[in-house]
């Protein structure tokens, strides 16, 4: 099970001596809302047998979408279904394609990280602000002006300022060498792919850039995500483990099909998310809202581009349908901008 239907939370409580210990956890089923509370129920018991048996479990399951679900479906929001692919809607809005058996593997480039500038310049503003409030309450207060305080809390702010003049200089210093090397960065990246198409001539690459890096996708076959095969291709293309971790877990892989929010720039007016899905009745007119807000934002970006293929060129019937709603979903063949 990749994505489901419906879901629920059973509660169980026992009482020993005088203390009563609760349980909770979540069920799921692409039945019915029932059989996903038969199995939360199940789940509760089992969970509190676990723990009065003296294995130490945490009481109240978390409810989470994606990352960080150690083992437990994804809990999204269910766009489209085809065949056994599900394209769903992450916590920040965006489309994602999740298939059980067609590899997906991102590849991603270091960014940036010199960011101390600007939160500089923010500690600054405050700082400001409030040394002039307080100088401008002293003279209020005491219908005097105390030149020494004055000039030390003037002599802070110009220090201050000046550090933050020196820091964002040094910050476009170091991210102008980090821009420099961000071609030797691709090229390396690219580098690995190709070593592990020469070295793996039955493997078919389809080669992606993404804002990040690059998507690859296997569609010579199918694989199951606990494949030797799919552990060897992550680890010789530098795959996030978190990623690879999250396949495992969760049964499936998955590629983002539609922008971040945050690289939209000011194509993006969204308001936040409304809770992890599925949210209360009383929540979807402003979550629906919020999704129709991000949509018209995205429809102008492209979440990957295609750049070419390694390898074999063969591509099996349940695979080229998968790659086919990948590229049109993603607009991999689009001119637009990435994000």
């Amino acid at each position: 099970m990749i994505v489901p239907k419906y879901w629920a939370e059973g509660r169980v409580q026992q009482g020993i001596g005088r203390k009563q210990v609760a349980v909770r956890r979540y069920g799921w089923s692409d039945e019915s809302p029932l059989n996903a509370q038969v199995n939360a129920d199940a789940r509760a018991h089992e969970a509190l047998a676990r723990i009065l048996s003296g294995e130490k479990l945490r009481r109240r399951e978390r409810k989470v979408p994606y990352n960080g679900a150690d083992g437990l479906p994804i809990r999204e929001e269910i766009l489209s279904t085809h065949g056994e692919t599900v394209i769903t809607r992450n916590s920040y809005g965006a489309h994602c394609l999740n298939t059980p058996n067609v590899l997906f593997a991102d590849v991603d480039l270091p960014e940036p990280k010199f960011r101390m500038a600007r939160f500089t310049l923010f500690l600054v503003a405050v700082l400001a602000s409030l040394a002039f409030q307080f100088v401008r309450n002293f003279n209020a207060g005491y219908q005097y002006q105390s030149e020494r305080i004055q000039n030390l809390i003037e002599l802070l702010v110009g220090v201050l300022i000046v550090y933050v003049v020196l820091l964002a200089i040094v910050e476009r210093a170091v991210n102008k060498r980090f821009h420099a090397r961000v071609a030797d960065r691709e090229n390396a990246a690219l580098a690995r792919i190709r070593h592990f198409s020469t070295r793996n001539p039955s493997w078919g690459l389809r080669v992606y850039r993404t804002p990040a890096g690059f998507r690859v996708l296997a569609s010579h076959a199918i694989f199951a995500p606990d494949q030797p095969e799919v552990a060897q291709c992550f680890k010789a293309m530098g795959v996030d483990p978190i990623y690879a971790r999250m396949c495992l877990n969760q049964h499936c892989f998955r590629a983002r099909l539609s922008a971040k929010p945050w690289r939209m720039g000011s194509a993006s007016k969204q308001r936040r998310p409304y809770g992890v899905w599925p949210v209360k009745t009383e929540m979807l007119p402003a979550r629906a809202a919020w999704a129709a807000d991000y949509e018209r934002a995205a429809a102008g970006f492209a979440a990957c581009r295609y750049l070419e293929t390694m390898g074999n060129t063969a591509v099996p019937p349940d695979v080229h349908a998968v790659v086919e709603l990948h590229d049109s979903r993603s607009r991999a063949t689009s001119e637009l901008p990435l994000a």
